[in-house]
Formats: C-alpha cells, sequence, structure tokens
C-alpha cells in the first residue's frame, strides 16, 4: 500500500487542535478495522517546522517538527493550522513562499482556522470560496478580496483545496479528505475510533 505523505506546517503560538486534530484522524485512519493493530494507516503524517528546532505551541505544549523547510520531502496533502501565530507568519516571507511552491504542487491543500489567511498570503486562494475562524471572517475580507469568503459552513471544498473553520473544524475537515480517498465508511469508521460525532452536515456551529 502507497501510503499518502501528510505534512502539517507548525510555528511559534500555532493552535494545538488546529494541527493535533487533523494529525489525530490521519494518523488512527484505517482501511481494515478488523487489523487496527496490526496494519498502519494509509497517510504517513509529519510535522514541519521553518527550523529544525523544538516549536512552542498555544498553551506552552512544547513540539520537535520532522522536517524543516529545506529537508521537507514532497508531500501528497499540506495542512497548515492556525492561531494566534499566524498573525506572525503571515509577514514571514519565508513560510509564505514555502506555502506557495509547496501548495501548488500537492494533490490536497488544506487550511484549518486562521492558517486560510496564509493560503491567501500565499496567493492559493485567489478566486476560490475559503473560509476561516468566525473572529476572522472580517480579516479574510479585506485582505483577500478575490476570495469568496463562506459565513456559513464548517468546511470549505473549492476543487483540490479546502479550508474550514477554527480550531476543532480541522477535524471534519480532515475526516472530508478521508473520506475522498477511502470513502465515507472508513472516514466514519475513524471517527468513531475517536469517539468524535461524524459531521452529518456541514453547517457552522457558532
Amino acid at each position: 500500500m502507497k501510503r499518502r505523505l501528510v505534512g502539517i506546517l507548525i510555528f511559534p503560538d500555532v493552535e494545538v487542535l488546529d494541527f493535533a486534530g487533523p494529525f489525530e484522524v490521519f494518523s488512527v485512519t484505517r482501511l481494515n478495522e478488523d487489523r487496527r493493530r496490526e496494519e498502519p494507516s494509509p497517510f504517513a503524517v509529519k510535522l514541519i517546522a521553518e527550523q529544525n528546532k523544538p516549536i512552542e505551541a498555544s498553551g506552552g505544549l512544547r513540539i520537535i517538527p520532522d522536517y524543516d523547510l529545506d529537508n521537507c520531502p514532497p508531500l501528497d496533502i499540506l495542512v497548515v493550522p492556525g492561531g494566534w501565530g499566524t498573525r506572525t507568519e503571515i509577514t514571514n516571507d519565508r513560510i509564505i513562499n514555502w506555502i506557495a511552491e509547496r501548495g501548488k504542487t500537492v494533490e490536497t491543500l488544506t487550511s484549518v482556522c486562521t492558517g486560510s489567511m496564509l493560503l491567501g498570503r500565499a496567493g492559493l486562494l485567489d478566486g476560490l470560496r475559503a473560509t476561516t475562524h468566525w473572529r476572522a471572517l472580517d480579516w479574510m475580507r479585506e485582505s483577500f478580496p478575490s476570495v469568496t469568503v463562506e459565513s456559513r459552513m464548517h468546511v470549505v471544498e473549492d476543487g483540490r483545496v479546502l479550508t474550514s473553520a477554527g480550531i476543532s473544524a480541522g477535524i471534519d475537515m480532515s475526516l472530508r479528505v478521508v473520506a475522498h480517498f477511502h470513502g465515507e465508511a472508513v472516514a466514519r469508521a475513524t471517527a468513531q475510533q475517536m469517539e468524535y460525532p461524524f459531521p452529518e452536515n456541514n453547517e457552522r456551529r457558532v
């Protein structure tokens, strides 16, 4: 089985559940529930940071990345999370240029919360529909007038690009990616393993 490589970008003050939620979904996915302990996930999940050194996320959680921007291998799926740190990273040309470059080559491009602001800054949302954390909807509208900002949807899928609302919405987004590649039954089994309610609709919850 060829495993898809999922890269999750992390940076100082990244929101914990923004990256940990997708990490959990992709890492616990199984194609055969009866062999959950014997077979790996069809997704290999790796954390990527600007430099190969520990990152301090929101709340003080320290995370060790698997790769830095220079040695990161080709990715199939890129997840760009959000959090307070996006206010700094949106002016970090090295991060934005890397997102712009990698975002064009991946099979599926995703963001959680204000991670969509980094995608927008990288020019990857031009002409698309997208969303972000409810507190940042106006920021997105003002910053990227070519983007159609969706305020009522929990996850917005426009072609190969998926953006999601705030924090926990990244779990729903990731389950949608699992369903896209492996079917709804596998996505539902993944949610059940997590004891997480499978999203039956796409309405924003706030």
